[in-house]
């Protein structure tokens, strides 16, 4: 009898690691949403990265399926409320759609405090562990990444010498910080979906559009608009998250692979970014151009003065007003991340 015991509970054990084994050895399936198929960051990474990379960098344990959320006909604050209901797995998407769940998912791009792309890292990397919460808080998702689109500028279809014309001037914008910093500057901010900024322009229902470099020039805004003012009012800092009952349904072995491909994948986003801009405003403003056909848009630059009053806004208008949005902790926690990266305070006023 005790021989049989011992051998049924022998059977029972090698049953259940047959089974974990086959649970481990099983394909996992990941169905993912990116961002705009139009763009570089679709194009060359997000969309191979899970249509063909993860398959092989994982020897097929993991098979990745990614349409952008263009052809999706997706809107971007649909997007994260899809991967918390399971939907989809994973979304690459831009904090400015889910801000209004929580403004604290603002505060690694907020509008014009960063000028430079090595700077814009660090200050994700700071603010990446309040981010992971925030999305595990809100949305049941892991945060895996974030990474940059081509900073966004002003394009605008009226004269603009430097920051003070942009004064009394109506400016197209996606988020509320980029509003802050309009208004800031005496402007006048309007809501306008991207598709729709082209007649926007032509009909002076805005004077100025605020995107990125290469998404201006890919969408031919210089056949509109006629001065590409570069002062850098924000990075476009997107996120890459997974639902997180999915994450915890994949073996250790996928789990490790996923966060090393990923983490490759964000250092070639980062590389590639870092290059895109001088490509793009070299090509829409009459530069050399070896992606297309160059504009032929007035390049102005940001002069001292720009970046003096730029400092003035964002602290008296920005900083404040996002501090008031997010509340006091939130506030004191970016200045203990990302204030000193910046030599800034966010502060209510």
């Amino acid at each position: 009898m005790k021989t049989t015991l011992k051998l049924i509970a022998a059977a029972a054990v090698l049953t259940a690691a047959a089974a974990t084994a086959g649970a481990a050895d099983k394909p996992a399936t990941i169905k993912a949403v990116g961002t705009w198929g139009s763009l570089t960051n679709y194009q060359k990474h997000e969309g191979p990265f899970w249509n063909d990379n993860i398959t092989a960098a994982s020897g097929g344990s993991i098979i990745g399926d990614i349409k952008p959320q263009t052809e999706l006909g997706l809107k971007g604050f649909e997007i994260m409320r899809l991967v918390k209901n399971g939907v989809f797995d994973f979304a690459f998407g831009l904090p400015g759609y889910v801000a209004a769940e929580n403004a604290i998912f603002e505060g690694a791009d907020l509008s014009s405090v960063t000028q430079d792309i090595a700077t814009q890292r660090k200050v994700a990397e700071a603010y990446f562990p309040t981010l992971e919460k925030a999305f595990a808080d809100t949305y049941n998702a892991k945060l895996m990444m974030l990474y940059p689109f081509p900073s966004q500028t002003l394009w605008c279809n009226a004269e603009v010498g430097g920051l003070a014309d942009l004064k009394g001037k109506k400016i197209r914008v996606y988020s509320t910080t980029l509003g802050d910093f309009v208004e800031g500057v005496g402007g006048t901010s309007v809501t306008v979906p991207f598709a729709e900024v082209i007649p926007a322009l032509e009909k002076g229902v805005v004077d100025c559009g605020i995107t990125g470099t290469m998404s201006a020039y890919k969408a031919k805004w210089h056949q509109v608009a006629t001065h590409a003012y570069t002062l850098r009012v924000g990075w476009g800092l997107a996120f890459g998250a997974m639902n997180m009952d999915k994450w915890n349904s994949l073996s250790p072995d996928q789990q490790a692979t996923l966060n090393k491909e990923i983490a490759a994948l964000t250092d070639r986003m980062w590389a590639e970014t870092a290059t895109e801009d001088d490509v793009a405003i070299s090509c829409i403003t009459g530069g050399k151009c070896d992606i297309g056909e160059p504009g032929k848009m007035k390049l102005v630059e940001p002069s001292k003065d720009d970046l003096a009053l730029r400092d003035k806004v964002a602290n008296d208008v920005i900083l404040a007003r996002w501090a008031k949005r997010c509340g006091e902790e939130c506030a004191e926690n970016w200045n203990k991340t990302v204030g000193p990266i910046l030599g800034l305070s966010a502060a209510e006023k």
